[in-house]
């Protein structure tokens, strides 16, 4: 090999090897035409040589912690959205703690919510929806979903609704988004926050006051993940994104260790007062890198990770596009099976980006004879995550003590999807060949 001139030859000559291996080893492999019988994952990555070029582009720099491709990305993620402010974590559920903990901040006065407070929320999702409210303590109020939907049912909202409540908190459901319109209502009419848990609907739309909004940026905060199933992935990772400069510097705080100061890693004294002021009882010209105004983590992400995303980001749209191609290819080939099953349905005012095709079994209907059968021909399939929360052990002390969260009228609905409901995937790498097979093995167990 000759000698390289410059940094810069090293790294282009470096990130051509990168791409000749991704076409000579890897592209054969995504390319590998499908034969039924194959397994047929719900999710996976979608990737090419961009992602493995900024990885090794990143990997060179060595700069392990958060960076140039950090900034970049979270600029481009905000530009993406519509919004002012997003802070890139490292993982969605970190996300989760980080929006929920901002709004527990001192910096919100009277509103911040205080342990005991109550926030609304749903039992038919993901557990690190709930867990930062548990784990603060404050006291979640489950309310019930509806089917075909799979949100929450906005009739409950004002049965729910107490002189403690100070949020709702609630995640889209497979990309399908929550009815955006009554909830924003309700939350605007009583002064309660809005977390919106965006970690499954990456990209999908909401159409309020006559303009179409991304969901996540309609409520007060909102949160994204970036684990490789997800709509776009850095293998590990998360987001919080607001519009409220108040919360994201009590995001950034939080996810930085609790500090005041705010200089990026590797900067000081941004401010140009790192020590000139006093905070708290400490003495005068205490450094600021070191002022902690909030019991904080570390949340970062790498830059190794950051690298990833700003290629993923290039191809957002078009996964959202083939996710929707996908759902509605798979409807169409279910389409005549309704006498066993109900089809998910879009709600009202909606353009999801679908994470998953989501189907609740008619009595009569036994799911566990159809999610076997798909299973041995290749078809993963996945329960709606824990199926109704409170039924699992984690609540088994909260159950027996009868304290720490509330739940009004019944969670019929949210029992039936523990019980009947289950979910094929429809990611961007699934073809046209691989959604026939799966309508016609589901429709196979149904004669």
């Amino acid at each position: 090999m000759a000698a390289w001139n410059s940094e810069a030859q090293a790294r282009e000559e470096i990130k051509n090897l990168v791409t000749q291996y991704f076409h000579d080893f890897q592209k054969p492999r995504q390319d590998k035409p499908f034969t039924e019988g194959d397994r047929i994952s719900y999710a996976g990555r979608i990737y090419d040589e961009k992602e493995m070029c900024n990885l090794t582009d990143a990997l060179l720099d060595f700069w392990l912690t958060s960076g140039r491709f950090t900034e970049e990305f979270e600029k481009r993620l905000a530009d993406y959205l519509g919004i002012r402010f997003c802070s890139l974590v490292n993982s969605g559920s970190s996300a989760n703690l980080l929006a929920f903990m901002a709004l527990a901040s001192p910096l919100l006065g009277d509103r911040r919510i205080k342990r005991g407070d109550e926030v609304i929320t749903v039992a038919a999702g993901f557990p690190t929806t709930i867990t930062p409210m548990l784990q603060y303590g404050a006291v979640p109020v489950f309310v019930d979903v509806t089917i075909p939907q799979y949100n929450i049912d906005v009739s409950m909202l004002e049965e729910a609704l107490s002189d403690k409540t100070k949020a709702v908190m609630l995640a889209h459901t497979l990309g399908n988004p929550f009815d955006l319109a009554a909830v924003k209502k309700f939350c605007d009419e009583n002064s309660l926050w809005l977390i919106e848990d965006n970690c499954d609907a990456l990209g999908s739309k909401y159409l309020l006051d006559g303009k179409w909004k991304y969901t996540g940026t309609i409520g007060d905060i909102g949160t994204s993940s970036f684990y490789p199933p997800h709509h776009m992935t850095m293998g590990e990772g998360g987001a919080v994104y607001t519009d409220n400069p108040l919360l994201h510097k009590a995001v950034r705080s939080l996810r930085d260790w609790g500090r005041d100061c705010v200089c990026p890693s590797g900067t000081d004294n941004l401010c140009g007062h790192r020590f000139d002021r006093q905070y708290g009882e400490l003495p005068l010209g205490y450094d600021h890198k070191y002022v902690y105004s909030h019991f904080g983590y570390n949340l970062k992400a790498t830059d190794l990770q950051a690298a990833v995303g700003c290629a993923q980001l290039d191809k957002l749209p078009l996964f959202a596009e083939r996710r929707k191609h996908n759902f509605k290819r798979l409807k169409e080939g279910l389409a005549g099976t309704e006498k066993y099953l109900i089809l998910p349905e879009t709600c009202e005012n909606a353009d999801p980006s679908w994470f998953g095709f989501l189907i609740t079994c008619k009595e009569g209907t036994d799911r566990s004879k159809i999610v076997q059968y798909v299973e041995s021909k290749g078809i993963q399939t996945r329960m709606l995550f824990a199926g109704n929360l409170i039924k699992h052990p984690c609540f088994d002390e909260l159950r027996e003590s009868g304290e720490g969260y509330r739940i009004v009228g019944g969670l019929d609905n949210t029992d039936r999807i523990m019980r009947d409901s289950f979910w094929v995937g429809v990611y961007p790498g699934m073809t046209d060949e691989m959604i026939d097979y799966m309508a016609k093995e589901i429709r196979e167990t149904l004669q």
